[in-house]
């Protein structure tokens, strides 16, 4: 039964918007329909700029977010899916940390979280819209513009928690969440690649403009911003992703109705994937956020500086980490950043592995992948490990075997090849480049799992079809 805390949002579930699912099954290509329609409102929310603010200000920049989050500046994608990581951070962390009481394999309780992170959701959208009105992030504005800019970003936060929702119900493929970042890292790619000034200009515009002119093409290969060296990294560690996502230890299982079908368990050394990867980030941007609208409001401040103090870049005007705890949560950013500080280098990495390990264990219980939970998803889909017992306890204690300590490598790797990526000036960011690697993996999996769904019936069932 759910715990208190979560008992609390049953009666506020009833005025939350909500995706029905879907009814009957969701043939295929109308997931594929669903998905594209998804990602084409979300590209439009992204160019339709927010009404009541000056195009001209500047504000924060806050590019450091943006990959992560999903989001645009000056438009109503502004908070992006910022809200719905943030509140699904903090209650997985409660949850795994058994300060709320929640049985993830009770549907009641699987069903209050799920409104408890849309309310979060809710909630954390309006927080963020009011901290960056209050914080300047649109320059001075009356109380009338206020009020508008903090109701089209209440809008349309609620529109991306509907969006991903619709998706996550089995009207789409994979999550909104892992869409809208794919498409932010995308864009950003192309942009480094190809855009004449992305604050930098393009690999291949600058490659084009040195031949053309005469000049030689040393000072691209390693420059804060697009380079070649970035390029190069970013095709090694596409591939690389790849490669780890094909490390795997698979556990024989067999039907026990059906005996001639026998298959095999996968336990993959990315085990959980690139979410580590979305928490730790989603964490180190908020810090990156809160810090600056505390530096802004309180400078000199002990408590603020201890958060994070930071400097005005002459050339850009924008404001850039030069200590406290934000400046070891932000990375370098490129080979130049880590010969200055190597400390700051290491500090960023240690800490990024580390959260990564942690966000990695948390969610093994807390997203239905621990060994106590797969084993019951075997026996209860007529799945047995040939030699052992049809029994749930003899095959947890298999899978104890393999998964946590397959759950703390794969955090480790992801931690060092975001960070390692990312100094050596990786296109869309080391994060970025690692989540959009994984996701388009995720994305292929899904579609693998469909088409096995629609030739093995049996299979609905093991994987909640």
């Amino acid at each position: 039964m759910a715990g208190r805390f979560l008992s609390m949002f049953k009666p506020i579930s009833r005025y939350l918007p909500v995706i029905k699912q879907p009814e009957r099954k969701v043939r295929f290509t109308e997931k594929i329909f669903w998905t594209a329609m998804v990602l084409i409102l979300y590209l439009i929310m992204c160019v339709i700029p927010l009404y009541g603010i000056d195009p001209r200000t500047q504000g924060w920049q806050l590019q450091y977010m943006r990959v992560i989050f999903a989001s645009r500046r000056g438009t109503l994608m502004e908070l992006g899916i910022g809200p719905i990581v943030t509140a699904g951070l903090i209650l997985q962390l409660l949850v795994g940390a058994n300060m709320i009481e929640c049985d993830m394999t009770d549907p009641e309780d699987r069903a209050l979280f799920t409104s408890a992170s849309k309310a979060f959701s809710i909630i954390f959208t309006g927080v963020q819209a009011s901290a960056y009105i209050i914080g300047g992030v649109y320059g001075t504005v009356n109380p009338i513009q206020s009020i508008i800019i903090f109701l089209q970003l209440i809008a349309a936060g609620v529109i991306v928690i509907l969006l991903d929702e619709l998706i996550q119900k089995g009207w789409g493929i994979g999550s909104g969440v892992s869409l809208f970042i794919l498409a932010g890292v995308a864009q950003q790619i192309f942009n480094q690649c190809f855009f004449p000034a992305y604050p930098y200009e393009g690999i291949f515009p600058a490659i084009i403009r040195n031949l053309m002119s005469g000049e030689p093409l040393n000072p691209l290969f390693v420059r804060r911003g697009p380079s070649i060296l970035g390029f190069i990294t970013t095709v090694a560690v596409f591939f690389l992703i790849i490669y780890l996502e094909g490390i795997r230890v698979e556990i024989p299982i067999s039907h026990a109705m059906y005996r001639g079908y026998r298959g095999r368990y996968p336990i993959k050394l990315l085990y959980v994937s690139n979410l580590p990867v979305i928490f730790a980030s989603a964490l180190f941007a908020n810090i990156y956020f809160f810090s600056q609208l505390l530096w802004t409001h309180f400078r000199g401040n002990f408590w603020a500086s201890l958060l994070g103090s930071y400097r005005t870049d002459p050339g850009t005007g924008q404001l850039i980490p030069s200590g406290g705890l934000v400046y070891y949560v932000t990375s370098p950013g490129w080979l130049g950043g880590v010969a200055q500080d190597p400390l700051r280098a290491f500090g960023y990495t240690a800490i990024l592995v580390v959260f990564c390990v942690v966000f990695s264990i948390t969610w093994l219980e807390v997203g239905g992948l621990g060994p106590s939970t797969v084993a019951k998803q075997l026996v209860d889909s007529g799945m047995q490990i040939p030699g052992y017992r049809r029994s749930a306890r003899p095959i947890e204690s298999l899978l104890k075997r393999y998964i946590p300590p397959v759950a703390v490598l794969g955090g480790i790797i992801v931690g060092l090849v975001a960070a390692v990526s990312d100094f050596l000036g990786v296109f869309g960011s080391g994060m970025g480049i690692l989540l959009s690697v994984g996701i388009i993996y995720q994305y292929y999996q899904a579609i693998v799992q469909e088409r096995a769904v629609d030739m093995y019936p049996a299979l609905r069932r093991f994987f909640g079809k």
